[in-house]
Formats: structure tokens, sequence, C-alpha cells
């Protein structure tokens, strides 16, 4: 009886614990659902009145109430994918390094300097960025750009320091002790056994990296990626202080742009027209569903390449 008794209560408390956790799972989806019906609600204005044009639209003008968010999505969109391409190969060599090839002590030291590095507040990345970075990219950098690579529209015109370039160096800076970090706890939880078989048939350390370790990591690698990618496209203060803050939309790394975020930032506050503050909401709803579909098209991708691997199509 006492068994049968401490089953039922045991069997009891493992439902409410599965109401529970289920229930705070479904409590988190209702925050996102109520966060973006919120900004959707305070944005009202703007969409009915801009529409699909809001997107295409260059003009920003407060005075005469017309406003387009194409120059902010246009320097959103560069700045990451220029911190993804200087961040990305740095991060991964990195994080391969440290969990295959770094002496125990070696790989101790540089790991714990990459975590501190992904704690460093984005202001003082922001600081640096202006006093330190800038001044190299104006004197240094950009020049020998322009003169080595100004057949390219992407290194034309005159250097200002602050710019596109700029912010995307910083995100890159940023982003890449998350990336590494994440890369490295997945590679290193990559079963022994995989390693062992091929070097078993002879392979070089790389050979056992590129066909053994990289294919059995990829889904966590791609999450490490989707995570720095969120991380660069939602940055603000970091960005806001060395990109130039000029919505204008041009193909020269030199010239100083906008975001969605830092265009928030530096006006929201000074914003008195009701269509202006929407119209600044407007951008913060498109900031929230560029980032809500890329973090989709990442977990597509995971699925994708999982549903590959598991039908025996997978391919390095």
């Amino acid at each position: 009886m006492t068994g049968g008794k401490g089953f039922i209560i045991g069997n009891i408390s493992d439902k409410i614990f599965e109401l529970i956790t289920r229930g705070l799972a479904l409590a988190l989806l209702l925050l996102v659902v109520f966060m973006a019906a919120g900004i959707w609600w305070e944005a009202a204005p703007s969409i009915h009145r801009f529409g699909l044009s809001f997107l295409v639209s260059r003009e920003w003008n407060p005075v005469v109430g017309l406003f387009g968010a194409l120059p902010y999505i246009f320097g959103t969109l560069v700045s990451t994918v220029l911190a993804i391409l200087l961040a990305g190969p740095l991060s991964l060599g990195a994080a391969i390094f440290l969990a295959e090839f770094a002496p125990l002590r070696l790989r101790n030291t540089i790991s714990f300097l990459v975590d501190i590095l992904a704690a460093v507040p984005s202001i003082i990345y922001g600081l640096w960025g202006n006093f330190v970075l800038a001044p190299f990219l104006l004197q240094n950098a950009e020049p020998w750009l322009g003169r080595n690579f100004g057949f390219l529209p992407f290194f034309q015109g005159p250097s200002y320091g602050i710019g596109m370039l700029a912010a995307g160096v910083v995100l890159a800076i940023m982003i890449s002790p998350v990336i590494t970090a994440v890369s490295r706890e997945v590679l290193e939880i990559v079963p022994a056994s995989q390693r062992e078989a091929m070097l078993a048939m002879g392979a070089t350390p790389w050979e056992v990296v590129r066909v053994a370790v990289l294919p059995y990591a990829r889904k966590g690698i791609i999450g490490a990626f989707s995570l720095g990618l969120g991380k660069a496209i939602g940055e603000t203060m970091a960005v806001t202080m060395v990109i130039g803050n000029r919505p204008d939309i041009s193909w020269s790394l030199f010239a100083p742009a906008h975001t969605m975020t830092s265009v928030i930032i530096n006006e929201f506050t000074e914003a008195v027209e009701p269509l202006h503050i929407a119209a600044l909401i407007h951008i913060a709803l498109l900031l929230f569903l560029v980032s809500l579909l890329v973090n989709i098209l990442a977990r597509l991708m995971i699925y994708q390449l999982g549903w590959r691997k598991d039908n025996g199509t997978f391919k390095l």
C-alpha cells in the first residue's frame, strides 16, 4: 500500500512539474507575442501612413513629416555583413586552434581572455573605436586601401575615419569572442572516436579537423554564427559612436552611415511629434522582425543540415 501511494504521489508530482514547465515555456512565447503586438500598436500611425513605402523611401524629414527607413536598413545590413565577413574566419580559426591544437595551459589562458572580451560593455568598444580605431583608419588603413584597391567601389571616396568600415571592424571585434567561445565548446564535445578513426587511417591533423570534426560540429557552429549575427544586428552604443550617423546610401565603406539602432537612440529622446515617434518605433519593429528572421533562417539551415545528414546525403 505504501509503495502504491508513493507511486501515485510521484506520478502527481511529475504531472504538476510538467504543467509548471510547460506553462513557463508558454509564458516566454506569449511574452514575445505581446512585445511584437505592443510595438506594432505603437508604430500603427507610421504603418498606416507610409505602408510598404517606408521600406524603400530615403526621405527622413521630421519637419515635414516624411519618413523612410531604407538608409537605416542598408546601414544595418552592410555593417552586419561586414562584421560577419571579418569575424567569421578569425573566430572559427581561433576556435579550431583552441579545441584541437593549443597546449592545455595556453588553451585555458586564451579561453579566459576570450570570455573576458565577450563580457566587456559595448560602450568600451565604442570609446576605443572612436579614439583609437577611427584615427588609425583615417591616417593609415583607409588611405592604403584607397591606393591599392581604389578600383573597387567599396574603397572609393574621401577618408573620414568614422564610417561603415569602422562600424564593421568594431562589430567584428565584439562578436568574435561570442562566436569563438561557442564554436570552441561545440568542437570540444565532438567524440574522440571521430578523431581516432581518422588518425587510424593515417589522416593528418588538418584532415581530421576538416573531415571528421567540422562536419560533426557544423550545426553548433552555425548556431554560434547566428548568435554573433544577432548580436551585430542589435548592437547600439558602439555602432552609434563610430558609424558617423549620416542617413546616406553609399557603396564606399569609408562613408558615414546610419543603422536602425543608431537612429533610434539618436532621435527618440528629441522626437516630439507623434508621427516621428511612431516612425522610430516602426524602425524598431523592423529591427525586431529582421532579428527574428535571421534566427529562423539559421534554425532552418540547422534542420536542413541535420536532415541531409540523417538521410545519408550530407557532404562537407
